[in-house]
């Protein structure tokens, strides 16, 4: 490893990270559908960079804060993917004077609020609800959305770009045949609205990683918006939307105890570092991660019999193998495949490439 490293590190395999973005750009341009890449995963403006490489210009972030940061790297065309915050009236004003900003509504009366203390023009989506449950109108109840939907259309500064769905119950869901099946279901309800709505030009926005990246065929959505499929992570492993050699992130992490009598190591990295996102293993127990050795070239493959088992604030506890235990001691440097990639990123704030270069990302 061409850095050292004291403390929990971040790396980013920087060909992996390419080839996951040139893959997802190539798909969606493939089946003509717009690609607005969601980039709250990796929140880095270089990692944009590699996005604007590939022909990409229009994108999603998650805050208000974050689609300022991207703005301030070349990026002018941003849906901020989730609920109008009213509380950011100004500076939500101030970007939309100066790039095509969309925004998420799921009220009438937020649209309202929004349309009385709005300056410039701004592009606006209905979040509908396809099965996540945790924001959007639900999709039966065309009445509301049709409300809001009409709300809109009565400000002048407002356009209505489209409904928009985050199927987040894919991550709870598992075999490409139940992802298939959702993903259909939401497209022909979502379709529905628009055709209730009596407007074909309404884009039906879609957005997650597991379907966009294991269905050879999506239903005809408008608009692309996965995230996490850039770094990927164990997650989207364990559901089927990669292969472990499509991770791109492993928190290098010192090791700080050995406790051979309970086959444990304790590491520096804990849930400051990787957060408390868990699998739930078939045999009852918690995985954080994956442990792997780390390399010249980044790391190897998951270690058998390896996982990252216990968080705590800076502790980590790493269960390992038998014969492992006698490989390693205080001071040595171990990596960890995250569970959840996005939260990672934001605990770590900062990457370094597996060839030492410093990647930063939004503070």
């Amino acid at each position: 490893m061409p850095i050292q490293i004291h403390k929990p590190t971040l790396l980013l395999n920087e060909i992996i990270c390419k080839d996951n973005i040139k893959r997802m750009a190539a798909k969606a341009q493939q089946v003509g559908v717009r690609f607005r890449p969601h980039f709250k995963t990796h929140q880095s403006g270089m990692v944009g960079h590699w996005f604007m490489q590939e022909g990409i210009t229009s994108i999603t972030v998650s805050s208000v804060s974050m689609a300022r940061y991207f703005a301030a790297h070349g990026w002018d065309d941003i849906c901020i993917a989730f609920p109008m915050n009213l509380a950011e009236i100004t500076e939500l004003n101030r970007l939309a004077k100066s790039i095509k900003l969309k925004v998420v509504v799921e009220s009438a009366k937020v649209v309202d609020q929004l349309g009385s203390l709005l300056e410039n023009e701004l592009g606006v989506y209905i979040k509908v609800d396809v099965g996540a449950g945790r924001t959007g109108i639900p999709m039966d109840n065309s009445e509301k959305v049709k409300q809001v939907y009409k709300r809109i259309c009565h400000f002048p500064l407002m356009h209505p770009e489209g409904l928009l769905a985050h199927a987040g119950q894919t991550y709870n869901t598992r075999g490409i045949d139940a992802i298939a099946a959702l993903t259909a279901k939401a497209y022909d309800q979502m379709n529905s609205l628009r055709l209730y709505l009596d407007n074909s030009d309404l884009l039906l926005s879609w957005g997650d990683t597991p379907s966009c990246s294991m269905l050879s065929e999506l239903p005809p959505f408008d608009e692309w918006r996965p995230g996490n499929f850039v770094f990927y992570d164990v997650m989207q492993y364990h559901i089927g939307a990669c292969q472990l050699s499509d991770i791109a992130v492993a928190i290098a992490c010192p090791v700080v105890a050995v406790h051979p009598e309970r086959n444990q190591v304790v590491v520096y990295g804990g849930a400051v570092h990787f957060s408390k996102e868990f699998i739930e293993a078939d045999k009852g127990f918690r995985m954080y991660g994956y442990v792997v050795e780390l390399t010249d070239a980044g790391w190897g493959e998951p270690i058998a019999g390896a996982w990252l088992s216990g968080l705590s604030q800076e502790h980590g506890i790493l269960n390992m193998p038998d014969h492992y235990m006698n490989r390693i001691k205080p001071g040595d440097i171990v990596g960890v495949l995250p569970v959840h990639s996005c939260l990672t990123v934001s605990c770590m704030r900062e990457m370094y490439t597996t060839q030492g270069h410093l990647v930063p990302c939004m503070k």
